[in-house]
């Protein structure tokens, strides 16, 4: 981990992980990780800046018409289906939580449509929580490509990733393994060849690589 760490120190971040270093709000950077699911990051991007620059609290994303929402958020696809959420995302942000976005695991999963992944992020790039570890379908992926966990949902690679990753590289974790998961441990016919780790990695259910 640490040699996957200090190569991708210096390199571009995720939106959302870039939001954590910038004057992003915690409610900026829940809707930007709901506007991320099933998309790739360029479109993250695309599609946040663009609702921001008309609606960046819970009271202005339920006052927008829901089609010029849908416009907003295009590039995200399933626009409709996110478009419905955010709305409903943000009702209960005003009135269940007093207009803030809660910090605790506890209460950000009573949101309907918000799952263990986005908790996460939010508790970490948002309020800088050191219990939180946001693992996405994408880590999960590399992770049991590694052999470092063998689990079937992101979930279940957190859990596992819990008891056996040292916590000292839980903060840069999501975006180190994000990265290199774009860069190198592509999903189909990964970059062996060009990755720092290889002598490690058992490769697992790799059929082919360059």
């Amino acid at each position: 981990m640490q040699i996957l760490e200090s190569s991708y120190i210096d390199k571009n971040r995720t939106t959302l992980n870039s939001m954590r270093h910038n004057k992003s709000t915690p409610f900026q950077i829940l809707i930007s990780c709901l506007i991320s699911l099933r998309t790739q990051d360029k479109n993250t991007e695309i599609a946040s800046n663009k609702l921001f620059t008309e609606a960046t609290t819970p009271e202005q994303i339920i006052k927008l018409p829901i089609k010029r929402l849908e416009k907003l958020i295009y590039s995200s696809g399933h626009y409709k289906k996110k478009s419905q959420t955010l709305k409903s995302v943000s009702k209960e942000i005003l009135e269940r939580f007093n207009n803030k976005v809660p910090e605790s695991e506890e209460d950000l999963l009573t949101i309907k449509g918000v799952g263990r992944k986005t908790a996460n992020i939010v508790r970490r790039f948002a309020y800088g929580k050191q219990d939180a570890l946001p693992v996405d379908v994408n880590v999960h992926r590399v992770v049991n490509r590694l052999g470092w966990v063998q689990t079937k949902t992101a979930d279940k690679s957190e859990e596992a990733l819990r008891d056996i990753l040292p916590k000292k590289f839980w903060e840069e974790f999501n975006a180190t393994m994000i990265l290199h998961g774009k860069s190198i441990c592509v999903p189909i016919s990964p970059k062996c060849s060009q990755c720092m780790i290889s002598q490690y990695c058992p490769r697992i259910d790799v059929k082919k690589s360059r």
